[in-house]
Parts: C-alpha cells; sequence; structure tokens
C-alpha cells in the first residue's frame, strides 16, 4: 500500500450539505488521517481550488448534460444527433480526466456516485472507457441506482446504463451503503461489492452550539425560546414525504405551528416545494425555509456569508422529523443521533433492513402519521430523564455500527486490495 499515496475524487458535484458531498468529506477525513492526499474533479468543487479540478460538463446541470437527459431519460428513440453529443462530450470528459491523473499524479480513483445514478450520462461513459483503457484502480461508491428511480424505467439509453451504470471491470470495487442495494447489484450486474454504510464521527463528540447562537436561530426563524422547533433536516424532494412531517406538525396542536426545513429545493424542481406550501397552508402549518442560513462547516469556518451550520440547526431544534419514503442510508438519521435528538422516523425498507436491527431508541410509524406517534413524541419532550437517556443510548450505538472506525477498516482494506492486483 506504500505505493498508493494521492486519492482522486470524481463526481458530479463536490459542494454543499447533499449526502454524496457530505460522504465525500469523511471519506477525505479518514483517508488524510492516514496520511493519504485527495483531490477533487467535478463539475462543481468548494474544496481548496489547489487540490481541484473544475469541469463544467461533469456537472448534473450543465446545460448541454440537462438537454442530453431531456433527450434520453423518458424517451424511447435516440437521435444521431444526441448520440453524437453525448459521445462528443464524453470524449472530452474523458481527456480532463487523464489530465486530472497526471496533474495530481493521482494513484486511485474513488468515484462517488457517478457510475450509479445517470445524472450525466456522458461522465459515466468516460470514466468507464477511461478505466478500460488504462486498468486503473477504482473504487466505485454507490449511493443511488437507476433503477431505485422511477424516472429512469423508460429511457433511450439501456446501452449506456448496461456498460457504465456500473461497469463490471477487473480494476473496479463496488461499494454499496446498504444491504438491499448490494444484493440488486449483484443479481442484476453480477458485480460482487462490499457495503460500506454512511457514518459520522462519533468518537469527536458534538461542539455544543451556544445559547446566544440558538437564541439568533430562533429569532432569525421566527419562534419564540418556549416554542417547540420541529426540523425536517433534509432537502425538498417528493421521496422525502414532507407531508408527513407537515401533518406531524399539524396534530402537534401548536399555538404557531411551524415545520422548518434546513435545505433547498433545487436538485428536482420547484413543483414539490409548492405542492408542501399548498398543503401545510390547508393544515394551518407555516414552512420555514432554513437554507438559505445554512452553509457546509467547511465554508462556514471560512468566513462564508452563511452564518450556521447544519450542526448548529440540529442543536436548537427540540425534535426531528425524518418521514421519508425511501432513502440509499439514512445521512440525516445518523446526524441526529450524533446531535443527540429525538426523532420521528417512518420505517423506510433500508431503516427496516439495516438500521432497526441495531435497537435504536427512535419514534417510528409506518407510512402515515397516527395521533399517536405525535403522542408520544410530545411526551418525551416533557420527560427529560427519559429523553437524555434515549439520546445517550442512541448516540453509543452509532459510536458502534455506523463511525469512522467502521469506514476505515474497509476503506483501508480496499486500498490494499488494490495496491496488490490489477488488470
Amino acid at each position: 500500500m506504500d505505493n498508493i499515496r494521492n486519492i482522486g475524487f470524481i463526481s458530479t458535484r463536490i459542494e454543499g450539505t447533499d449526502g454524496v458531498s457530505l460522504e465525500i468529506e469523511k471519506w477525505a477525513q479518514v483517508l488524510e488521517r492516514n496520511n493519504f492526499n485527495c483531490f477533487y474533479f467535478a463539475g462543481k468543487s468548494d474544496r481548496e481550488p489547489c487540490k481541484s479540478m473544475i469541469v463544467p460538463e461533469a456537472f448534473f446541470d450543465h446545460p448541454e448534460i440537462k438537454e442530453i437527459q431531456e433527450k434520453c431519460i423518458g424517451s424511447t428513440r435516440r437521435t444521431p444527433e444526441t448520440s453524437a453529443k453525448v459521445n462528443k462530450i464524453s470524449d472530452f470528459l474523458k481527456s480532463n480526466i487523464y489530465k486530472f491523473i497526471k496533474e495530481f499524479d493521482i494513484h486511485v480513483l474513488i468515484v462517488e456516485n457517478a457510475l450509479a445514478i445517470p445524472m450525466n450520462i456522458p461522465l459515466g461513459l468516460a470514466i468507464t472507457e477511461f478505466t478500460v483503457e488504462t486498468c486503473f484502480p477504482v473504487i466505485a461508491h454507490h449511493h443511488d441506482f437507476y433503477w431505485e428511480r422511477d424516472r429512469f424505467i423508460i429511457n433511450a439509453a439501456k446501452d449506456y446504463l448496461d456498460s457504465a451504470f456500473p461497469p463490471k471491470l477487473p480494476s473496479i470495487r463496488h461499494v454499496t451503503i446498504n444491504s438491499m442495494a448490494s444484493e440488486q447489484l449483484s443479481l442484476r450486474k453480477g458485480v460482487s461489492n462490499i457495503v460500506i454504510p454512511n457514518v459520522y464521527d462519533f468518537a469527536k463528540e458534538p461542539e455544543k452550539t451556544s445559547s446566544k447562537t440558538c437564541s439568533e436561530i430562533r429569532k432569525l426563524a421566527g419562534i419564540k425560546e418556549n416554542e417547540i422547533m420541529v426540523l425536517q433536516p433534509t432537502r425538498v424532494v417528493p421521496r422525502k414525504w414532507i407531508e408527513r412531517a407537515v401533518e406531524a406538525v399539524s396534530l402537534m396542536n401548536l399555538e404557531k405551528p411551524k415545520l422548518f426545513i434546513s435545505h433547498a429545493a433545487a436538485d428536482e424542481g420547484e413543483d414539490y416545494f409548492k405542492r408542501i406550501k399548498n398543503y401545510s397552508e390547508m393544515l394551518g402549518v407555516e414552512i420555514v425555509s432554513l437554507d438559505k442560513y445554512i452553509g457546509s462547516e467547511r465554508n462556514v469556518n471560512k468566513n462564508n456569508h452563511k452564518k450556521y451550520t447544519i450542526g448548529n440547526i440540529y442543536d436548537c431544534a427540540d425534535i426531528i422529523t425524518y418521514p421519508s419514503g425511501y432513502e440509499g442510508f439514512g445521512n440525516a438519521f445518523l446526524e441526529t443521533i450524533y446531535h443527540k435528538k429525538p426523532i420521528i422516523v417512518n420505517r423506510y425498507s433500508i431503516f427496516i433492513a439495516d438500521i432497526e436491527p441495531k435497537n435504536f431508541d427512535v419514534i417510528t410509524f409506518n407510512g402515515f402519521v397516527t395521533e399517536e406517534t405525535v403522542r408520544n413524541a410530545l411526551n418525551l419532550l416533557k420527560d427529560n430523564e427519559k429523553l437524555k437517556h434515549m439520546v445517550e443510548k442512541n448516540y453509543n450505538l452509532g459510536k458502534r455500527f455506523f463511525s469512522y472506525e467502521v469506514l476505515e477498516f474497509h476503506l483501508l482494506d480496499l486500498i490494499k486490495d488494490l495496491s496488490l492486483k490489477s488488470c
């Protein structure tokens, strides 16, 4: 393993507080504490410029990439012009990957989701072709597969999906984030893989947000000190089932019912956010968006215009809602456990398979919120001793099963394996 020192991450976007970017940060921290150097290739990046190569066409929201998506996904026929454009951009991206490898003397690539979900088809093809041409050692870290998303079922890109999402190549080691994805990857593609769940640095106790900062945040959010602050710490996308969080707040019968949402509604359009706003108005619940105040810890510490981290928001909240219908794993669940907050969670499939068996003490519901669910939550908030016991138990379980040390064990083993083998 001594011959491997420089690790290159590739993704469509390495920026902000989306799940993939957060996991990249965690993997990089584990690698760097083991004396590896990390570098970044993406369409958008907030990492150090001296360690990054930004190629706009790698971003899934680049105009040409969006045009390709519109022509390839949701249609059953692809024109020769579209195929030519895919090939042209793929070749351009591949040439830049070669430059990235040379400029930063990269020894191993870690591809983050770009070989799993076809948000940028040319990028996936470019990485695949580069790997075929070079037998370069690659760890493909898969967060979401295209077969897990309804919008990719109808497509005119089956040849691309079969060959590159993900590819089955001898120099690639595949990592999934949950047991169900692992099984499906093996069944559908015949690809062996290991499961590395999302993690958090549980060995490092969270820094507590000061009461002064919490007062500032509550004032910005328009909530009094003695009012219950219910936080939905996710992006606003349909699979998050935010309607259920709105219903939970409505059933709490608060004086001024509000649901606070931490992330923006950007990646999948504004229609769902409008639907949530309309629904909340019908139930008499106010939606308060906090994303304009929140930056990643990396950027807030650099005097970014955003003043608060997501950790600050967790600390100031009283209870967390996590009503998702589907999650690849559940970053917000781990964040909640780390920040020692109670959580109301829908029993989504991965929660049932990979998290619930660990015996976390949380408030659950099955598909829809009931009065009993809300009553349990409100009773818990009134019982400080029970609440403290619950969050401490959950923190210790997080440390045992979803810590950096768990990631470190598997990741270093993968790199060692890659150092010993080639095509």
